[in-house]
């Protein structure tokens, strides 16, 4: 079997939806929810300071509603998101989010600018991709 080389890029979700600091818990409960994805990356100034989990916001769903009025996105994110260089090898990239036991990396360019978000749905669909490709040899 041969050896595959790709970049991590190829299987990056690029432009993904995103949030500022101050944005509210339901706007960032409503922008998860109408997009259908678990992983939302908090911007400063176009660079990523933080990333917010479905998880996360199931940990204040619990809170009264004059409690959750005063959540805002700053206060549920993860600080400092594990980021990747586009280039990474997508191998190395799954593995060290399987060792680090997270759901997403913050991917960016070689000029280390916000490209995107890989998932764990992102490496499922790139191991699809992959094992299906290797058949049809």
């Amino acid at each position: 079997m041969s050896q595959l080389e790709l970049p991590v890029e190829e299987y990056t979700t690029p432009d993904p939806i995103t949030t500022g600091e101050e944005t509210g818990i339901e706007e960032v409960e409503r922008l998860m929810k109408e997009n259908g994805i678990r992983h939302l990356p908090v911007l400063r100034g176009g660079k990523v300071v933080g990333i917010i989990s479905e998880r996360d916001v199931r940990l204040v769903s619990g809170l009264a509603w004059a409690e959750k009025t005063l959540v805002r996105a700053s206060d549920l994110m993860a600080p400092d998101p594990v980021t990747v260089n586009c280039q990474a090898p997508l191998d190395e990239v799954a593995f060290e989010m399987s060792r680090q036991k997270i759901g997403s990396v913050v991917v960016t360019d070689e000029k280390d600018n916000f490209l995107g978000i890989f998932t764990v749905t992102d490496a499922l669909n790139a191991l699809i991709e992959v094992v299906r490709g290797s058949q049809s040899n």
